[in-house]
């Protein structure tokens, strides 16, 4: 090849089509119009912003997750176990970017906190209805969370039909009792619209599906359960030390008791038979 034709000039690609008649296909799809303009601050102060799109930015990843793990519940009652951990790995890494979601506000001191908490009023995280969904889902079941959602029909319905299905971890039992695993119809047959308390018999049977080998289709379900379990831990230490910042411990927005109400729920785990059965193993 000669030296002339080594370097012979790469031809500039083609412009892309610039000229559509209405909206862009891109906008038509993501809405980023409609997303970059619900923003409307309530202070003067220039950190507001961060706060209020880091918030927005969290119910859309509850959005994602919620999403995801009832994708996965759905594959499960219907024993498609490759589709439930496609859709629990891909929350996994879903999870971790929720996560980072806290690093623009987990340096908040207290006086930049203030210069713009009066603009909550009684706003607060708890108040969630998509968030709430999320911890149903994880087990995580209260009839009282749906109160503050009254005023919104739709929500309301959407929550309490939530709170009376079962969740990812009742779907994740009904699965291993199927496959012959004995989990005792106690916790099978048991009022889905509780909060989901550990069990001796299901702690046996976790132990007992890891004693058959980590390849097998229960135990790679129970380790990305593990994965979800411990960065739903993390998520709510995050939550708890970036408070504890900017706030110290004065009561929470919206009546809850602030730092006290994240640290108890900070020392709860979600799937609880998945940890305590490895001392089993």
């Amino acid at each position: 090849m000669s030296q002339k034709a080594q370097f012979r000039e790469v031809p500039e690609p083609e412009t892309p089509h610039l000229d559509f008649a209405g909206t862009t296909p891109y906008e038509d799809y993501v809405r980023a119009d409609v997303l970059t303009h619900l923003q409307h601050l309530l202070s003067d102060d220039p950190g507001e912003m961060v706060f209020l799109v880091t918030s927005q930015v969290m119910e859309l990843w509850f959005t994602v997750l919620v999403h995801e793990w009832e994708t996965a519940a759905h594959a499960l009652r219907a024993d498609d176990v490759p589709t439930a951990i496609n859709a629990l790995k891909r929350s996994v890494r879903e999870l971790e970017a929720l996560n980072a979601s806290w690093k623009p506000l987990a340096r908040l001191t207290p006086a930049q906190f203030n210069s713009y908490r009066g603009a909550l009023g009684e706003g607060s995280g708890f108040q969630s209805a998509m968030y709430r969904r999320m911890e149903f889902l994880l087990g995580e079941k209260s009839a009282s969370m749906l109160v503050p959602h009254r005023g919104v029909p739709r929500v309301h319905a959407e929550l309490e039909k939530a709170l009376h299905e079962p969740g990812l971890y009742d779907e994740v039992l009904r699965f291993l009792a199927r496959r012959g695993h004995a989990v005792p119809d106690a916790v099978l047959r048991r009022d889905v619209s509780r909060r989901y308390e550990p069990s001796p018999e299901v702690e046996a049977v976790w132990a007992a599906v890891y004693a058959g080998g980590e390849h097998t289709e229960p135990a790679r379900l129970g380790e990305v359960l593990t994965d979800i379990a411990e960065l739903v831990w993390r998520w709510r230490n995050d939550h708890l030390l970036a408070t504890r910042r900017a706030m110290g411990a004065k009561p929470g927005t919206g009546g809850s008791a602030g730092v006290a109400w994240l640290e108890k729920r900070a020392r709860q785990t979600v799937f609880p038979e998945l940890w305590t059965a490895r001392s089993y193993v």
